[in-house]
């Protein structure tokens, strides 16, 4: 696990009801009970907090430690910084209990002078995983005058040590850490202990996903990602207009590649409309879109696309040359899977539903969804890319973890939602994600802007209704 999936268990577990308050009291409880398991009772310890959710945790810690200790609280820095509602809730607590100690340490004046010989043990909650940098004054001082007393005092470290990874850090005995060990972490022993997570939190794609797979990455036009949707057939417009909508809300540019009968139908000025000659795709086109490609910074092909004989060589023949990242949907999933080979070597997701899953790998999937994630990991390990499983859960693999969407309804059967999702998970590729977040954060957004239109409107309601949606489902996820 990495830091980054520490940020996104807790935004889930709010999602599922698990609040801040909880995971804080669970975390401070757990520093307490390794403190008292490795050294005893009845000693003298010095907490060090800072204003951030880790030095909420030291508070919580604090206040467990008193029990059946004596504990002093230096909160280092000033008490209006302290952030958090969860952080300030405990810190009053704190100030209201007369056998816990206190004293704010707002300057590095304060902190020179202080004398912590007769401490036992000393807890070091000053700064959390997120910091970058070598840590700034008041806190800089604090880690020094900590570390005077290493090899003195026990040092136990809330997390990480504070200052990690730069060269002005606290000397701990060991960290506490919380659920699991972080693969950023080395150089100093670490306990881990449980907070409260359930084993959902592994699997389930969740708002934290979707948050982290948004984040903008420039101020220019184009700096935000660039895709190009290839379908359309015939009369067919319909399925790779609903792709390129739903992802003009997430990207800075949509390509839209269709047959100039079908493209004549479209009018959107948010998108960029290519027309190809001819009713179908055929292989006299790949040069033509290939080039087209270059220019962007992900590919969708397949919605609407159709099943003629010409228009599936010409998805092989695209597929196989094709550098960018793709998702292939719909009849291009029909096209591939004559000869899955093409895909060899290549960065893809594909968006099968059940029907679909079969005519690529010729076993359908079947029993309780952990049974279906299984054949879902199997296949997706065999074809070296991302499957994302459409159904009442959505199931997505990359061939090692698996992760399920939960978010969506019964209403989403409607013809074309299946083409939104494409688009929103071509358009998450297109900002830089790897296949399996695009694929897991498309897939839960695609489903909560289904369920805010369910809200507005019942369960009839059309495509674009969702597409339109998603500008909603988007903020919802900022602020949540």
């Amino acid at each position: 696990m990495r830091i980054e999936d520490v940020y996104i268990w807790d935004i889930n577990a709010k999602w599922l009801g698990i609040t801040p308050h909880q995971l804080m009291e669970n975390a401070g409880a757990g520093v307490a009970r390794v403190i008292e398991e490795r050294f005893g009772k009845g000693l003298k310890i010095a907490v060090f907090s800072g204003t951030g959710n880790n030095g909420g945790d030291g508070f919580v810690a604090a206040r467990h430690l008193s029990f059946d200790n004596d504990v002093t609280l230096f909160l280092v820095g000033d008490e209006v910084k302290i952030r958090s509602e969860e952080a300030r809730h405990n810190w009053e607590i704190l100030k209201g209990l007369d056998f816990v100690k206190i004293r704010v340490l707002k300057d590095s004046t304060y902190i020179r002078s202080l004398d912590l010989s007769g401490f036992d043990v000393i807890v070091d909650a000053l700064l959390g995983a997120g910091t970058k940098g070598e840590p700034r004054e008041p806190i800089r001082s604090a880690i020094e005058k900590i570390n005077e007393y290493a090899g003195k005092a026990k040092i136990v470290s809330v997390d990480l040590p504070s200052g990690y990874p730069s060269q002005v850090q606290v000397k701990a005995d060991f960290a506490v850490t919380f659920q699991w060990d972080k693969e950023e972490y080395g150089g100093f022993e670490r306990v881990v202990v449980k907070i409260g997570y359930p084993k959902e939190l592994y699997h389930l794609v969740g708002p934290g996903d979707a948050k982290f797979a948004l984040r903008k990455k420039g101020e220019h036009k184009g700096q935000n990602g660039k895709l190009l949707i290839i379908g359309g057939s015939g009369d067919y417009y319909g399925a790779p207009y609903l792709a390129a909508k739903a992802a003009s809300y997430l990207v800075d540019l949509v390509y839209l590649a269709m047959p100039e009968y079908p493209a004549r139908r479209i009018a959107d000025p948010d998108l960029i409309i290519r027309p190809i000659e001819g009713k179908n795709f055929s292989p006299g086109h790949v040069e033509e879109l290939l080039s087209m490609a270059e220019k962007a910074d992900a590919v969708v092909i397949g919605p609407g696309i159709g099943l003629a004989e010409e228009t599936k060589e010409f998805v092989r023949e695209f597929v196989k040359h094709c550098e960018k990242p793709l998702v292939i949907d719909a009849d291009g999933l029909k096209a591939i899977a004559g000869d899955l080979s093409v895909l060899k070597g290549k960065t893809f997701i594909l968006t099968p539903h059940t029907g679909e899953f079969g005519v690529l790998f010729g076993v359908k999937p079947e029993g309780s969804f952990q049974e279906k994630a299984e054949l879902v990991r199997a296949k997706a390990r065999e074809i070296g890319g991302v499957i994302l499983l459409k159904g009442a859960y959505d199931i997505i693999s990359d061939g090692t973890a698996w992760k399920y969407n939960r978010t969506g309804n019964r209403g989403m059967t409607t013809g074309g939602t299946g083409d939104v999702l494409a688009g929103l998970v071509g358009a998450l590729l297109a900002l830089g994600n790897a296949p399996l977040r695009a694929a897991s954060a498309g897939a839960f957004l695609n489903g909560l802007a289904g369920d805010m239109v369910k809200e507005e409107l019942g369960e009839n309601f059309t495509a674009l209704e969702v597409a339109e949606k998603v500008p909603h489902a988007v903020r919802w996820v900022m602020e949540f």
